[in-house]
Formats: C-alpha cells, structure tokens, sequence
C-alpha cells in the first residue's frame, strides 16, 4: 500500500491505524447496521458525490497541497465507479499531464501517484472507455524522470498489447522497453523498472520461464523450528481463488474432521497492478505473521468487515517484534540471507524473492482480513474477479476472506473467525509465525485443491492434528 490513497481510508490502516491485540476468539455480530440496503446505497452515493463532474474544476480545486486529499478522493471514487463519463476520462487526463512537470511537491506526487493507479486500472480493464490515457502513459515514458511512473506507464501499455482497441503490438512493446533502458542507463538499479521490465522479458518467453520447484519441499520446509506455517497456494492468474493451508509448530498440517484445514483467499488487485507496484497484487514469498490489528468500531467496517486482522509484514518492514524468532526487530539481512529462509531447491526460483523485493520497495501493511463491503460495490470488479469467487472483494494487496451480508444487515458467511480460530489454536493463544505465498501453475486454470495439495505431502505430514 501507499501514501498516494491516503483519502481512500477504507483500504489504509495507515490513515487510521488500530492497534495489535493478543489472538482470541473473535466475537460476531449477527446483524451489522452498516451492512443493510440503505447503508449501503448511502455509501454508493458518497462515492457518487466525490466522483461527482464539479469536484474536477481545475479552477476551483487545482491541483496543489491544500486540495490534495480532495482529488485523492475524488479519483478513488472514479476507480470505484468505473463511470463510462468523458468527464471522468478528462479528470485523470488532466492529472496525468503533471507525470513529466518539474518541481512538484509531495502532495502533488500523492494526487499523481492516485492518478495513474487507477488510470491504469480503468485503461486496462476497459480500453475501449478510456483509450485516450494511452497517450498519457507514452508520453511519460518519453519524458518522465519518475522511474515510477515510468515503470507503470510501461506496465500498463504492455497489459494491453491483447486488446484489439488498444492498437499495440508486442514488438511496439519491445521497443519502449528498450527505450526506458535507453533513458535509464542504471534501470537495473532501480527495482521498479528491473521488475517490470523482467515482467515483460517473461511473458514473451514462456518457453524459457523457470519451471516451479519440487512443492513438496517447500511445504514440508519449516522457515524456524516451533513455528505455524501457512501455505496460500494461487494460480499465477489471480482472478482465481487462492487456497490457505496451515502446519502447527509441530510440522503437521492441520485437520478438522478428518480432512485438511483449509480456507479460500484472493490474492487480486483492484487495481489490476502487478504485485511490484504499490497497492498492486499480492507478492509471492515469505512473510511474519505476528499478532492482530484490532477492529474497534464500524469506522473502516466496510473496508474490512467486523473481525480483527491477522497481521503480515514483509523483510526491512518496520513495526513487527521479530521478523526471525530469534532476532528483534524487522528483516535486515541481503537476498542470500532471505533465500537461506528457504529450502535449497526454492532458493534460486525468482518468484519466490518477490516478498523481498516488495519489502525493499517499501510496500508494506498486508494483512488477512473480511469485508463489509457489497459485493458489487466495486463496479469494476467483473473484470479483475471470476465470476464464480464474486463473493470475494479484491484488495490493495491483502488476502481478502469471505464475508458475506444479507439485504437486512445479517451476517451470512464469513471465513475470518476460522482463520482466526485455527491460527489462535495452533499458537496456543499467540498468533505468530511465517506465511507463504506461491503460485502453483495448472493448465486447468482451476482453484488449488486440497486434493492436489494431498500429493505433494508426504505421510508423515498426513497425521491428524489432536485439535
């Protein structure tokens, strides 16, 4: 996550962060007021009203400090909506224009870093709509001094060389690659350019991708002795469920009635950015799972539902007790010492050292958590989520669980006090140890399953767990 959707509280712990509590178990309201019809449509036309053609007067608000948290939230409203409006086109075209300006403040990068997020979100996902950005993302890759910038501009561009509309090829795409190389003489220095520009190298040789590792290692490594372990398990196509899996301090996987413990995640982007942008999927690799964040009130329910969040931090992040058990403080070490975390034949696969080079980027605040959100509050969504996990909400980089309310404000479903449960239980009232996250190649593009996970374990590892 980042400072860029300060205004879009309902997605930042940040903007108003609660505090860690002990694991317990988590009380459930049947009925949340904030989840009826008539709340939410009230939250739909406070999303209209930001979103709204005159909060985008130049002249009115321009686009300076004291107007920052206004545009943040203005444009995040647009990203909500998704409205099919020339004036919503206008809106981002013109902050857009700022991508390549010299001087800019650090309120005025913020309104940018929100523009070109959802710019990217809408030009991706519907190129038809907003096809005109295309000239703004070129532009900056022309001109821009911001590596950032440039690196999602080209990020964007290359998403779309498989729409007809957008007029790209995958040669076009080669060549801007090759020209933000030319503009960067040190981009292999700067981790957001290196990443996206390896992202393009590999889509275009397929062939020469590094298969996966052996997952049988992976999942019968332990990271530190007396540790819970959790395995998500994706496909490298993130519009599909991802499925959690959980070892006690022991080493044995978890079972409840006979049958592994297992809960359904996503692991996508509203955004539709890649996992080495901020607010972009969820990175692949390790990272500390150490305590709760506490859900106090109903102030950021619809963000993430009523249950406490189980917190995650990635290595150099800061605010964790102890990212190695026996060592205080946050990750330190180089990339030698994160693959060390690994087993030996997971240490040289690169997708897997994307939770380092997240955390080197700064992203941080990941965590498991609900939603109270409508499912279809996200306008968008069609798009970014399968239609058969619609129940799930996409994030800005968290694993989201299902919570699901019905018209009357009524708790239907939700994962997060199993979650919670089976986490507080394996830690004996103490949540810590170490998450995994790995995408799993299939040519089914179906969810993992427990089925599939049952193979590559091996028998010792099959016990029941006395739970």
């Amino acid at each position: 996550m980042s400072s860029a959707a300060v205004a879009a509280i309902a997605f930042f712990v940040a903007a108003n962060p609660p505090q860690p509590v002990k694991a317990q178990t988590p009380p459930i309201r049947a009925y949340q007021p904030k989840a009826t019809t008539s709340a939410r449509d009230a939250q739909i036309l406070d999303q209209q009203q930001k979103s709204n053609p005159s909060r985008f007067d130049l002249q009115k608000y321009p686009l300076t400090e004291s107007n920052a948290a206004h545009w943040q939230e203005s444009l995040w409203a647009i990203g909500v909506l998704a409205p099919e409006k020339d004036y919503a086109l206008q809106a981002l075209e013109n902050v857009l224009q700022m991508t390549t300006a010299a001087n800019l403040t650090d309120p005025q990068k913020g309104i940018i870093d929100t523009a070109i997020q959802v710019a990217t979100q809408l030009y991706t996902l519907k190129p038809t709509v907003y096809g005109k950005l295309k000239q703004h993302f070129l532009r900056t890759i022309d001109y821009s001094t911001d590596p950032q910038w440039v690196a999602i501009s080209l990020a964007a561009i290359a998403k779309s060389a498989g729409y007809p509309s957008a007029n790209i090829s995958q040669i076009q795409i080669d060549k801007l690659s090759l020209k933000v190389q030319q503009r960067f003489p040190n981009w292999e220095q700067d981790l957001h350019l290196l990443t996206t520009i390896k992202n393009i190298q590999s889509d275009r040789q397929l062939a020469k991708k590094i298969p996966i590792p052996n997952l049988t290692d992976l999942l019968k490594w332990q990271i530190a002795p007396q540790q819970a372990h959790m395995y998500v398990l994706c496909r490298p196509n993130r519009d599909i469920l991802c499925l959690a899996v959980l070892k006690d301090r022991q080493g044995q996987f978890v079972r409840q009635n006979k049958q592994f413990w297992s809960a359904p995640l996503l692991l996508q982007s509203i955004h539709n950015l890649d996992w080495n942008f901020s607010n972009g999927r969820t990175p692949q690799g390790i990272y500390r799972m150490e305590g709760l964040t506490r859900q106090p009130d109903d102030e950021v329910f619809h963000a993430y539902g009523q249950f406490a969040l189980v917190n995650l931090f990635l290595p150099f992040e800061d605010g964790v007790n102890a990212f190695l058990p026996q060592q205080k403080g946050k990750f330190t070490g180089d990339l030698q010492v994160y693959q060390t975390l690994l087993p030996p034949t997971w240490r040289n696969y690169e997708p897997i050292q994307q939770a380092y080079l997240a955390g080197t980027m700064g992203r941080s605040l990941f965590r498991i958590h609900g939603s109270g959100a409508a499912i279809d509050f996200f306008r968008n969504k069609p798009a970014v989520v399968n239609t058969k996990n619609f129940d799930w909400n996409a994030t800005l980089g968290c694993l989201s669980a299902l919570e699901i309310y019905d018209d009357r404000g009524s708790l239907v479903k939700a994962d997060m006090p199993k979650i919670l449960n089976a986490l507080n239980t394996v830690g004996k009232s103490k949540i810590d140890g170490f998450l995994i996250v790995v995408d799993v190649p299939s040519p089914s593009n179906e969810p993992v399953t427990i089925a599939e996970v049952a193979k590559y374990l091996a028998p010792s590892a099959l016990r029941s767990n006395p739970n």
